[in-house]
């Protein structure tokens, strides 16, 4: 059999099937979950039918007994790391070991699913999601502690806001609850591409989606819920380092009554173009108005924005063309948190003018200060000298330190993995 398979999450047993016909192997680690504590922790399991070979894990070779039998084994976790050039990270995709899938039919639940080799997936041409955009994606991001154990940064809120997009959709999702123990089941399965402390995270990408074939305008008959990762550094290359915005005024990232509230695949497709145009004149990315008015700030092409004067922080309120971004929203709270008064309203693009900081949030970049925003081919420049302000790297390094446990969490925001 050419892939290897974990069946189950979140308890019971989990089976394992044999990847390359070997007679002894090593035994891939498999976690049990405790929700209540937000603890994930390895434990022993039954193996059976025949051992496996897997890279992720080291353990105590046993000699498997004849097929159908049930082998013993002790797990034991292995902390090598990959071997890549950890200091040349970028936001690019490093193919991992493992992929997590499972699969629902229409007015079903989701199966248990299982660890599958990362690679590709095989689909009808006529699938919901090829055909008719019918797609959800999700962000998330992994950090490794000085201690060795691993860091989710509120997993159940991406997997709300799943929910929430699916019901949009008009897709089934997987629960709260499954789609949390799915991440951990999958980053732990890919624990050794983890980045080093401070050389990077492991983003977390996952996928829901109308797999099912459908020729006529409806709902797919059957749903994937994929995940995959990959070890990441900085979304821009500068890093913490100002980036540089053009408003646009022709095109627009949603419309009222669209989707622009959900994280669907196709708010991203209808970007691309006026983010390729900004590129090419040296922009990092661009900053869209409102499409009735065209006058109110709206988001950036993956980011929220935020203003900054004085004690004052303003954002562009939720209303249903703008993403409730999960960073947007812990940003609110860190910033509430450290006296500043946040206002989530109408943003007028004049505004730019008088505002002393700008600056960007969201999962792939956390925080990313704004240098300069061109708008009208007029030329408005933030952050003195450097381009980093003031506030922007105060809510920078709270909020990464909380991410990397670098701090202690008091909000019961991260999740710990060991």
């Amino acid at each position: 059999m050419e892939i290897s398979a974990v069946h189950g999450v979140g308890g019971g047993s989990l089976i394992t099937q044999n990847r390359n016909h070997t007679k002894s192997a090593n035994a891939i680690l498999l976690p049990s979950f405790n929700n209540g504590r937000k603890l994930f922790s390895p434990s022993s399991l039954k193996l059976q039918n025949q051992c496996i070979s897997s890279p992720l894990q080291a353990a105590s070779s046993t000699a498997c007994r004849d097929s159908g039998t049930v082998a013993e084994t002790i797990i034991r976790e292995q902390d090598e790391l990959a071997d890549i050039c950890w200091d040349n990270l970028g936001f690019g995709l490093v193919p991992t070991d493992q992929m997590y899938m499972s699969k629902c039919s229409t007015g079903g639940n989701f199966s248990k699913g299982e660890l599958q080799r990362y690679g590709n997936i095989e689909l009808s041409p006529s699938s919901g999601v090829l055909n008719y955009g019918q797609g959800l994606f999700e962000g998330l991001k992994a950090y490794r502690k000085e201690n060795g154990s691993i860091l989710l940064f509120r997993p159940e809120e991406n997997a709300s806001r799943m929910v929430q997009g699916a019901e949009r959709m008009c897709m089934p999702s997987p629960t709260v609850e499954q789609f949390v123990e799915a991440v951990k089941l999958t980053v732990m399965a890919n624990k050794r591409w983890v980045p080093p402390v401070g050389k990077g995270s492991l983003y977390i990408r996952p996928l829901l989606m109308g797999s099912g074939a459908v020729l006529g305008l409806a709902p797919a008959p059957e749903y994937t819920f994929l995940i995959y990762v990959s070890p990441v550094g900085n979304y821009f290359k500068e890093g913490l380092a100002p980036i540089n915005l053009v408003v646009e005024n022709d095109f627009h990232r949603a419309t009222p009554g669209g989707t622009g509230g959900v994280k669907t695949i196709g708010n991203y497709a209808s970007v691309l173009k006026a983010q390729s145009a900004a590129k090419a004149k040296g922009y990092s990315d661009v900053l869209y108005l409102d499409s009735t008015h065209k006058k109110y700030l709206e988001e950036v092409s993956s980011c929220n924005v935020f203003l900054v004067k004085g004690k004052t922080i303003s954002t562009p309120a939720i209303k249903g063309t703008i993403l409730p971004g999960i960073t947007r929203k812990s940003i609110i709270d860190v910033a509430r948190s450290q006296g500043f008064e946040v206002e989530e309203r109408l943003i007028s693009v004049e505004e730019l003018l008088d505002a002393e900081e700008v600056f960007c949030t969201g999962t792939a970049v956390v925080v990313s200060p704004v240098g300069s925003i061109t708008y009208l081919g007029k030329r408005i420049s933030y952050g003195g000298e450097s381009g980093v302000g003031v506030v922007s790297q105060q809510l920078y390094s709270s909020l990464t330190n909380l991410q990397m446990g670098l701090t202690e969490d008091k909000l019961g925001w991260t999740v710990e993995l060991k």
